[in-house]
């Protein structure tokens, strides 16, 4: 069984590692900035679908392409990947202390048939207060520059989040929960890629 990650990102290919499958990565190539949604769960949605549909216009034969993609939501507007080191430091002035909501997008397009599932999931981040100190070593680290809102909960941006709600790999950038639904709306079990993934 072929599954395909529509991702470039290294923490979604480990989080999917790490839960027994053997993915084979290929990257969109989208143009994030093409697409726009009036709210962070729609745009997220959206541009999970266009990676999927980039990726599985290029496969041929059966495989299960699985295209994601993460935001954060403070105060009703949608962040990604800050531009700068500039603008990383400010997304973590404004996020200190608050509290913003992680959207996954996740699409999952199946080659063979043609069909499609969609779906977003949610989870709640609250920001610790670093300080001023502390905001300016962590962007140093360039850490907070490959991620969707600033920071991560597994790696250096861990000691800045008090606490989340909802499930730690959405954050990630991946629910495993999420798309073991998913993938069983194609007829496909969690044990059946743990199979394919054996030598």
């Amino acid at each position: 069984m072929r599954v395909i990650l529509a991702s470039a990102s290294p923490a979604r290919l480990a989080v999917l590692r790490t839960a027994g499958l053997k993915p084979e990565v290929i990257v969109s190539g989208v143009d994030e900035d093409a697409y726009s949604s009036p709210t962070t769960d729609g745009l997220v949605a959206v541009l999970a679908a266009a990676k999927a549909s980039a990726v599985a216009g290029q496969v041929t034969g059966p495989a299960l392409v699985i295209g994601c993609d993460s935001m954060l939501d403070l105060s009703g507007r949608a962040y990604g990947k800050p531009a700068s080191t500039a603008e990383a430091a400010a997304r973590w002035q404004e996020m200190s202390g608050k509290s913003g909501t992680l959207f996954t997008g996740h699409c999952v397009i199946d080659t063979d048939s043609g069909r499609r599932v969609e779906a977003v999931a949610a989870t709640t981040v609250r920001f610790g207060s670093p300080t001023d100190d502390e905001i300016s070593a962590y962007v140093s680290t360039g850490e907070p520059l490959g991620m969707a809102g600033a920071f991560t909960i597994e790696g250096l941006g861990g000691w800045f989040v008090d606490s989340i709600e909802g499930d730690h790999n959405n954050v990630i950038g991946i629910s495993l929960p999420l798309l073991r639904g998913m993938l069983l709306d194609f007829g496909v079990t969690i044990p059946d890629l743990w199979a394919a993934g054996k030598p």
